[in-house]
């Protein structure tokens, strides 16, 4: 047989690394710092909604871009805090997570042989987007240890073939969170060569002392190039729920709505139902929320510096990019490897966030903290042992 059943498409990336370390971890009984989600509870309020739900039967198809009941939360959650009101019947697109709301909307927007502006190192799943929606990648450094781009070199990434760029704050997997100048430049940029800006802004409300989120869509002639992606699943702890959003101009809405449709067809119909539970809680949530992670963060980050990692500290989200200490590996892969295998602890390799090749990746790792006080301290008591050898 000399025919590929392959897709050209499918041969191009690999699967996720983040989650293949999640099913190491689980082997090797090591502590699981790598894929984000938390080992603590959700809110009462939403999983008491969400079982009313199931006891009333509403287990059966929601409109396909999303329940009525659960899109008007969202559009009043919306203005609550951006300031930008939206329209949930013509406007907003529910999605099963932020991760098909994301491809959703490249496919519905994007052309084969047009380039979508990417920020290195990225969240994985762009890299396959771009692939699976025919964009071409055009890739824009952030520069360690603060995680600053160069305008230069940004603006030199722009070109008339720029469908849109996509911009991830706070941002996995720094937790760079940028500032309002740095977006009012990319929405110059945008506006000037006629882009999109898709947002991923899933962390939105994980943001500490000295940064603030700033929300593209309430920028300055942003609001009608702006395609944000959002969800409940880092908010309020129910990564498992896949219960995401994609808000938009009322004419790619309506095209994301269409790929939505024969994507997925709806996100969950009676966790829909308890979400808007979750969209009903007050600022006191919120302002909980971030000092809660705040506080996990500043628990954490000694621990990492006392086994010899030299990490970035944080401005919002809950990862940390780490540079590895000296123990005869000079491969990230290899490190994470010996980490999970040897030391118990789980990571991610920062290559999962760079092209294939880049040095940079090759002296970091990504950890993760969205878990239980006493899952970081048994993690930081492994990790010490590295500052023993």
């Amino acid at each position: 047989m000399t025919r590929s059943f392959i897709s050209q498409k499918a041969a191009r990336f690999t699967e996720s690394v983040i989650r293949e370390m999640t099913r190491l971890a689980q082997r090797h009984g090591a502590v699981n710092l790598a894929q984000g989600f938390p080992d603590f509870p959700a809110p009462a309020a939403l999983k008491e909604a969400a079982k009313r739900a199931i006891d009333a039967d509403k287990n059966q198809y929601a409109i396909t871009w999303g329940a009525k009941a659960f899109r008007d939360a969202v559009a009043r959650k919306h203005e609550r805090s951006s300031g930008v009101a939206i329209d949930p019947e013509r406007e907003l697109t529910v999605c099963c997570g932020s991760t098909e709301a994301m491809i959703a909307a490249l496919l519905a927007t994007v052309d084969p042989g047009e380039e979508v502006i990417v920020f290195e190192p990225w969240y994985e799943n762009y890299g396959p987007d771009a692939i699976l929606s025919g964009a071409t990648p055009v890739y824009v450094k952030l520069h360690a240890p603060d995680w600053h781009y160069d305008p230069a070199e940004l603006r030199a990434a722009f070109s008339p073939r720029t469908k849109g760029i996509i911009v991830n704050t706070p941002h996995n997997p720094t937790g760079k969170v940028f500032t309002r100048e740095e977006l009012l430049e990319i929405g110059a940029l945008c506006e000037e060569f006629d882009a999109l800006i898709y947002t991923d802004e899933i962390y939105e409300h994980i943001v500490y002392e000295g940064a603030e989120h700033v929300y593209p869509m309430a920028l300055p002639g942003l609001r009608e190039r702006t395609v944000m992606i959002s969800g409940l699943s880092k908010t309020f702890s129910i990564t498992g729920w896949r219960i995401g959003y994609a808000i938009a101009p009322a004419p790619i809405s309506a095209a994301i709505r269409k790929v939505h449709d024969f994507l997925t067809v709806g996100a969950p119909a009676p966790l829909q139902e308890g979400a808007v539970a979750a969209l009903e809680l007050g600022e006191d949530y919120y302002d909980g929320l971030k000092r809660e992670y705040q506080r996990r963060r500043d628990l954490f980050l000694p621990l990492v510096r006392s086994a010899g990692f030299v990490p970035s500290v944080p401005q919002g989200a809950y990862y940390v990019m780490a540079e590895y200490p000296d123990v005869g590996i000079h491969d990230d892969v290899e490190f994470t490897r010996y980490l999970i295998e040897t030391v118990g602890v789980a990571v991610v390799p920062a290559s999962s966030f760079y092209r294939p090749g880049e040095p940079e990746a090759k002296r970091r790792v990504r950890f993760c903290y969205p878990k239980r006080d006493e899952t970081l301290i048994a993690a930081g008591e492994r990790l010490a042992a590295l500052a023993r050898r």
